[in-house]
């Protein structure tokens, strides 16, 4: 089988079998098109390991972030593993393949008095009834509330809100469904906007869309609109360019500071591993030690 078949192959595998969202099948098909790019459009059986030590390391070359180096790995391991498996391949080459680390960084995160500061402004230009401003509130609050990703706040429809118990049910990473609590300023935001803003949007669109937030046209809108409006509100607070991610950090942070179980902040953000949420014990820690180093007389 050549290559370009297994890649198309493996693709499907993905998307039909393992459920991934559509978004990751076409991370790890760029990332095999790079390898075969690199090497050819060559039988799968004649890909070896040192072919694919040859292609990281153009990579790494050219300037690719070790994270994009580790991402390149584990894709073509995913998919030797899948190849060996339906014996298309009598070895996989890809077995003695070193995934680069990953720099350890920690993830930027506002101050919640920074984070009242940019809600009550919000909260301020929606007051005045304009559609737009009424959703712009309602979405920051909703994010920073509940710490969901931007696509599933996109994705949540009218029927996935109970207004009465302040849920929502999110559909995550590998279309897995969690219901999500919010709390009382969320729920007001997003009421208001429910009655003040949503329909003036609705107006504007030629097809009704059962989703929660609009956009300008009357759609649902979309997760590079709501990154814009994050990372417009929210850089000013951190001190440098950042985007939606900064506010799911923040609510996490801000949950554990709080006294919250790491357990239940993995639950609330969808994380498969716990491994993924403790980075945020790392950021309250580190807090924690600054606020020592400042305050403590022999610190």
């Amino acid at each position: 089988m050549r290559l370009s078949q297994a890649i198309d192959a493996y693709a499907a595998h993905l998307g039909d079998v393992r459920r991934l969202s559509p978004a990751t099948v076409r991370a790890y098909r760029a990332d095999l098109v790079d390898l075969m790019s690199a090497s050819g459009d060559i039988d799968i059986r004649a890909v070896d390991l040192g072919g694919l030590r040859d292609w990281l390391w153009r990579a790494s070359q050219r300037g690719d972030a070790r994270s994009t180096l580790a991402r390149r790995t584990s894709s073509a391991r995913g998919m030797f593993s899948w190849a060996l498996d339906n014996e298309l391949i009598d070895v996989d080459p890809s077995l003695r393949l070193v995934t680069p680390k990953k720099p350890q960084t920690l993830p930027r995160v506002a101050s919640a008095e920074g984070l009242d500061e940019l809600l009550g402004r919000a909260q301020a230009a929606a007051s005045e009834g304009d559609p737009v401003a009424l959703r712009d509130h309602a979405i920051l609050e909703a994010l920073y509330a509940t710490g969901i990703r931007v696509s599933e706040l996109c994705g949540i429809d009218l029927d996935d809100l109970d207004l009465s118990s302040a849920t929502a049910v999110v559909m995550g990473k590998g279309s897995k469904q969690r219901v999500v609590p919010f709390g009382a300023p969320a729920r007001r935001a997003i009421e208001a906007y429910l009655a003040r803003g949503r329909g003036a949007l609705a107006a504007r669109a030629e097809t009704p869309t059962p989703a929660v937030f609009l956009g300008v046209r009357g759609g649902r809108v979309g997760p590079r609109t709501v990154y814009d409006l994050v990372a417009r509100s929210i850089s000013p607070i951190v001190g440098q360019s950042a985007g939606p991610h900064a506010l799911r950090h923040s609510a996490a942070t801000h949950l554990l500071d709080g006294g919250a179980d790491l357990r239940a902040v993995q639950e609330l953000l969808g994380h498969a591993s716990l491994g993924t949420t403790q980075v945020y014990t790392h950021v309250s820690s580190e807090r924690l030690r600054a606020a020592y180093r400042l305050a403590h007389p022999r610190a």
